[in-house]
């Protein structure tokens, strides 16, 4: 199982994220035997990412400079032939983060897009109505955007929501199953894109890899959230649930 893979490998993972998610991004990859390192300092950054495994970008609460930070760790992280993921979060919402997110796609080599049906939109250039960070409302069709970014930025594109669509461009797959209750709580989603940071650095075959990780995400949705009625409770069950399948598997 790729959880138990990564506790094997003990990847170090450069989040440059977000401060509403950090903390549980952190324990989610502990629990997973991965090693957070949440570094943006501009003059540390690309002396950081040259010991990671794979670096995260996270606009989730982005500033001019973060913008800096991820553009010097993400030059760096292409140079040394370090993975990239990049976690557009509510791109649409304002033209900051719009032009941001540009520059990031013009400057550098993502490995991976980890992104919402809205988010999704944006890159693609598809009208649509942004509700701050979250997904929004409007019209597209997931699989034939998403396989044209793939193609366009010769990357993995991952669209979650109820259901989830991976693509390479060529490679296709919907993976379905998780819960509602993730919707509820904040950073899941982030957290998903640092564990497929993660599931990548690991192996040879990241589609397959990727696949395998969203299947196990769904999975931990759905165990924790039979554990207990309580969103407070429902965030510690998610940690619990990746902590257990990473060291006994599906039992």
């Amino acid at each position: 199982m790729i959880f138990q893979t990564i506790r094997n490998k003990q990847p170090l993972i450069h989040c440059i994220t977000n401060y509403v998610v950090a903390n549980f991004q952190a324990n989610g990859l502990l629990a997973i035997g991965a090693s957070p390192v949440m570094a943006d300092e501009t003059l540390e950054v690309e002396e950081m990412v040259a010991i990671s495994s794979a670096l995260l970008i996270n606009i989730g609460t982005l500033t001019s400079r973060t913008k800096e930070s991820m553009l010097l760790a993400g030059k760096k992280a292409n140079a040394l032939g370090i993975p990239v993921l990049l976690d557009p979060v509510g791109v649409g919402a304002t033209a900051f983060r719009k032009q941001t997110v540009q520059q990031l796609l013009k400057e550098l080599r993502f490995a991976v897009i980890r992104c919402n049906i809205g988010e999704l939109a944006t890159i693609a250039n598809v009208q649509w109505q942004q509700k701050g960070v979250d997904s929004g409302v409007g019209s597209i069709s997931v699989e034939e955007k998403a396989k044209e970014i793939a193609k366009k930025y010769q990357c993995i594109v991952i669209v979650t929501g109820e259901e989830d669509f991976i693509t390479d461009g060529h490679q296709a797959q919907w993976i379905i199953g998780g819960h509602l209750r993730m919707t509820e709580v904040t950073g899941t989603g982030c957290l998903l894109s640092a564990i497929c940071c993660a599931a990548y650095s690991v192996g040879t075959a990241p589609f397959s890899q990727l696949c395998d990780t969203l299947t196990a995400y769904k999975q931990v949705a759905k165990h924790a959230a039979s554990t207990t009625p309580f969103n407070g409770d429902f965030t510690v069950s998610i940690l619990n649930e990746l902590h257990r399948l990473s060291k006994d598997g599906d039992h």
